[in-house]
């Protein structure tokens, strides 16, 4: 190995904490990762076993009481999407460049493996929530009407009992954009904070965490763009990844070093009345 200062373990690591910080829907407080457990390759599956609640009944002084029998319902989560990255260090490129591009490299290659993640997780979310919780087709001109599609949701995550504390919403820039000319938004004392805590939190509204990100799925086959804003709490989905390996070797035919990496990940919602949607058109 003619990469000397390359360490595995600690690059496999720095790789995936990069990862992790420019995730947006694949983030701790969209997502949880309850059941990631120790993944050893792709195709792992996670079993995840609930159960019903107990009813509650009127007691009668002397008489008998009705025994419930628990049953459990399985689900399970598959790691099943796989990518890598793999690129190659010529020896010349290796003595005439400067310090530190190969691991300005393993930042591109972070970059992009963070996007197909959050790809996936968006649109495993989008399809997951719950058909009573699709507040349908909508056209937003207004601050007033970006802020009532907020209320929308908050409604139907509170007839679905999901936490007050911690929900969260994605919107696009052009969303937020309206959100920012509404009073009750920019206010410290309406919204309650004036600090980012995830990753492109911008604020808080309506009781939801407000996150931006050009990663909104979206429709661009008509005249605008629809975007599917989704809007719940990180109980409702779960993630699970790792960074599988990452390597430098020899490669043969040639004066050079290859490094790769394979990045393996699943996802998938678990109470999808704990999530909302809208289509949005923003005009």
């Amino acid at each position: 190995m003619a990469i000397t200062n390359f360490i595995p373990k600690i690059w496999s690591a720095a790789l995936l904490r990069a990862l992790r910080n420019q995730l947006v829907y694949a983030q701790a407080g969209v997502i949880n990762r309850d059941y990631e457990g120790d993944i050893a390759r792709a195709g792992d599956t996670v079993h995840i076993t609930s159960f019903n609640d107990p009813a509650v009944r009127d007691y009668t002084r002397n008489g008998t009481i009705t025994w419930d029998l628990l049953t459990d319902a399985g689900q399970t989560l598959v790691v099943d999407q796989q990518k890598y990255f793999a690129f190659k260090v010529d020896d010349i490129d290796k003595r005439q460049a400067l310090p530190g591009f190969v691991d300005e490299t393993t930042t591109g290659a972070s970059y992009n493996l963070s996007a197909a993640a959050d790809t996936f997780v968006a649109t495993t979310i989008a399809a997951g929530v719950d058909t009573g919780n699709a507040v349908g087709a909508e056209t937003i001109s207004t601050p007033e009407g970006a802020y009532d599609l907020l209320v929308e949701f908050r409604t139907a995550l509170v007839h679905s009992n999901t936490p007050g504390q911690g929900r969260y919403v994605v919107v696009p820039p052009e969303f937020y954009a309206l959100l920012l000319k509404d009073d009750r938004f920019i206010r410290l004392d309406a919204s309650g904070t004036t600090d980012g805590l995830r990753n492109g939190q911008v604020g808080r509204a309506a009781g939801f965490d407000i996150v931006e990100a050009n990663t909104v799925p979206t429709d661009s086959s008509g005249a605008s763009p629809v975007y599917t804003i989704l809007a719940g709490h990180s109980i409702a989905t779960t993630y699970a990844e790792q960074i599988l390996n990452t390597e430098a070797l020899r490669l043969e035919n040639t004066f050079g070093d290859g490094i790769r990496g394979l990045h393996v990940y699943g996802a998938k919602v678990l109470r999808p009345k704990n999530l909302a949607s809208a289509l949005v058109t923003i005009s």
